[in-house]
């Protein structure tokens, strides 16, 4: 597979002086996408059955179903991944912003929110006309990009696969 750029957010400057491109999925990143968001549910929680589906096996539970992972890498010195977030594919109307996370190094940087707006542009090119999320509340630096990105809380439509989650966001993105 051939890296593709978001058109969005191709190349931004962090506020640390760190350049940092947001590429979409390709394989040889699917072990960062595994380590980067065990470390912090590790950190925070305990890992899940949900959880070791989309990470062991990214390309059948995210990418197969119309769904794609998105990458901050750092250029220069840094080229490295630095943050990841998966857009899951829901149904035809509904995708889920799933799995961000920013490497320790790299956190309080910016890319979070460059990631999210990037699965953001990814989730309207793709025709979905909502973004939701789960998250926990005990997260509240999380909690509180996902408002300064649109999100707002409402109540889930379903049980959740995670015992930890504790809170349903939506963004409306508009008609499909």
């Amino acid at each position: 597979m051939t890296e593709q750029h978001i058109d969005v957010q191709t190349q931004q400057q962090g506020t640390m002086g760190k350049e940092v491109k947001i590429v979409t999925w390709q394989p040889e990143y699917s072990a960062s996408f595994k380590q980067l968001n065990e470390a912090w549910i590790n950190h925070y929680f305990t890992m899940e059955a949900a959880d070791r589906l989309v990470l062991d096996d990214p390309e059948t539970h995210v990418i197969a179903p119309g769904g794609e992972i998105l990458f901050a890498l750092g250029l220069g010195k840094e080229s490295r991944v630095l943050g990841t977030c998966a857009l899951i594919r829901v149904d035809d109307a509904r995708a889920e912003l799933a799995k961000m996370s920013v490497s320790d190094q790299a956190r309080g940087l910016g890319i979070g929110y460059l990631l999210g707006e990037a699965t953001i542009a990814e989730a309207r090119k793709r025709g979905f006309a909502t973004l939701c999320l789960e998250s926990n509340r005990k997260l509240t630096p999380a909690i509180s990009l996902y408002q300064k990105l649109g999100f707002e809380e409402c109540s889930p439509p379903h049980a959740s696969d995670y015992s930890r989650a504790d809170i349903y966001m939506e963004l409306q993105l508009g008609k499909p």
